[in-house]
């Protein structure tokens, strides 16, 4: 399973990790996906969906 949303396609992204002495080093952030049972063509799915997105109410949970 990918770690994007399945709503609004929001993925992981990279950047540095700057520790006190100021070294880098990569890290990534991934987003705060859940697992939401929604209906899909009249039949109830499992789908990885964003916080986000299901606070907003963009996924109706069944």
């Amino acid at each position: 399973m990918s770690r994007v949303c399945a709503i609004c396609q929001k993925g992981s992204h990279a950047g540095n990790q700057v520790s006190h002495s100021h070294r880098k080093t990569r890290r990534t952030w991934v987003p705060n996906l859940q697992r939401a049972r929604v209906m899909i063509d009249g039949s109830p799915r499992t789908i990885r969906v964003c916080t986000r997105c299901l606070r907003s109410g963009k996924v109706e949970r069944v």
